[in-house]
């Protein structure tokens, strides 16, 4: 397998340097915790098949302390005791968000409801940034075919 391109972002360093910041301000409110973070950007790298942002992200949570249950099992969170009632929020907000085209309403009253009983306006920001970031990093690195591992030094 072989790369069409370089990412965009790294093709363009001003870019990676705006993408890296939108990361560095999700990752420092401090209103989500970093382990819900991590499953957004490993749930919608799956959605997306986005394989070096799968194998990126699930490196980068199971460093972090996150547990192979956890990972092993996040394409199936709602059939499975692993996750926290603020968790499953995120994820299902996460899923809506990344397939706006799959339903009428894209993010419905109920997922939108069941977020905000878990996050207050700042922390939904936070989330819905950090969805975002994660999805323009899926479409550039499928659009280019950048091959997973292919960032490891």
């Amino acid at each position: 397998m072989q790369a069409r391109q370089k990412n965009p972002a790294v093709a363009i360093p001003d870019a990676m340097k705006a993408l890296m910041a939108l990361t560095a301000v999700t990752r420092s409110h401090g209103s989500v915790p970093g382990t819900t973070l991590d499953l957004i950007e490993l749930r919608a790298s799956q959605i997306n098949g986005c394989g070096v942002c799968v194998h990126m992200h699930s490196r980068m949570a199971r460093k972090a302390g996150e547990t192979d249950d956890r990972l092993f099992s996040l394409a199936g969170w709602r059939d499975t005791p692993y996750f926290n009632d603020a968790e499953r929020a995120a994820l299902a907000l996460t899923e809506a968000v990344t397939r706006i085209n799959d339903r009428p309403d894209a993010v419905s009253d109920d997922i939108w409801n069941e977020a905000t009983r878990h996050y207050d306006e700042a922390a939904l920001s936070v989330l819905l940034l950090a969805i975002a970031n994660i999805n323009v990093w899926n479409r550039l690195n499928v659009a280019t075919r950048q091959v997973a591992s292919s960032w490891l030094p």
